[in-house]
């Protein structure tokens, strides 16, 4: 075997043992002890983050930052990967901001010239725009980590006007138009609730001995359909902010009518999913249970809609709507 061969095949062996010795190594590659020592040093200098313990039980091992063994692409693929990480940039805020940063330059300056120069052709031709934002989410790190680690989190949170201690699990963080949320178990109303990230003053890890609950199978591309956890969990009826706890005398029924264009505006919001029913013609409604304390929201949606929308129920919505269409007409008359 060549060298070159050896080292990729070591660096590969490596990195996905915890663990190991020279011994080891010198066995299973076949060569001797003064050959694998050399090829590890070799490793280190390369940038493989190797740590060496001393005495009868020592070793070798690869520290948390592992590296991945080169994978060969194809100048589509490069340049596929390339504009993925690229649309990421105008977030100000990432879980991995640094080192995606780090991981695009080193993909970018090591192609060759010619895919480079493709590159360099279609930055200004391609884009992925999202909205503005001066929010701040300086926590969607710990939220990640907590999510994938099945942990409880405190939070102070904002919602309202009121700010309030929350012990959440979070299920996962989304963004969406600039902003990040993140769906959570909240202790205090016994579901799944979702939380916009920038209204959230302080998440720690939670130190009351809170046993997290059993949500591995929750994730992002189920939570609305999930309806129980040890029988304590209610399905989310809806995905507008932060959801109040509601039965049945708390919900009440929409129905509004849409013309395509308001079909076309209700696709683009999150929620719509569970209520957007769409016909053949290109029209559609807005039909399903809502609680109460969204009524609101829909008033100002269903107002933002202008002809593109008729509320036809329940009448409460649209008593909603004729008094925000009436406090803004007093402020122009």
């Amino acid at each position: 075997m060549s060298k070159s061969k050896r080292l990729l095949e070591l660096m590969m062996t490596v990195n996905r043992k915890r663990r190991f010795t020279v011994k080891e190594l010198a066995d299973e590659f076949g060569v001797s002890s003064r050959t694998i020592l050399r090829d590890l040093q070799e490793l280190g200098e390369l940038g493989v983050p190797l740590y060496s313990e001393v005495g009868p039980h020592g070793g070798y091992q690869v520290l948390n930052e592992r590296i991945l063994p080169p994978i060969a692409f194809t100048e589509e693929e490069a340049v596929a990967i390339f504009f993925a990480s690229h649309a990421l940039r105008h977030y100000k805020y990432l879980p991995f901001k640094e080192e995606s940063l780090s991981a695009l330059h080193k993909f970018y300056n090591y192609m060759s010239g010619d895919v480079r120069d493709r590159i360099d052709g279609m930055k200004n031709r391609i884009d992925f725009v999202i909205p503005a934002r001066q929010a701040e989410f300086p926590y969607l790190s710990i939220l990640l980590e907590a999510a994938t680690g099945q942990k409880v989190l405190r939070i102070d949170y904002q919602s309202k006007g009121k700010r309030m201690e929350r012990l959440i699990q979070p299920v996962g963080i989304y963004a969406n138009s600039g902003l990040w949320y993140c769906p959570a178990y909240c202790f205090l109303r016994g579901g799944i609730r979702v939380f916009r990230c920038d209204r959230m003053h302080k998440a720690i890890y939670d130190t009351s001995g809170l046993v997290p609950l059993d949500l591995q199978h929750v994730h992002l591309g189920n939570k609305d359909a999930y309806s129980s956890v040890e029988g304590s969990l209610k399905q989310e009826k809806s995905s507008i902010g932060e959801r109040e706890s509601t039965n049945n005398r708390d919900q009440v029924r929409i129905y509004i009518e849409l013309t395509p264009d308001g079909v076309q505006a209700c696709e683009a919001e999150l929620w719509s999913s569970q209520l957007l029913h769409t016909r053949e013609d290109g029209t559609g409604r807005l039909e399903g249970e809502i609680g109460r304390s969204d009524l609101q929201f829909f008033a100002r949606f269903a107002i933002g809609l202008c002809n593109e929308a008729e509320v036809k129920g329940p009448p409460v919505l649209v008593e909603w709507i004729s008094k925000l269409l009436g406090d803004m007409l007093a402020k122009y008359s």
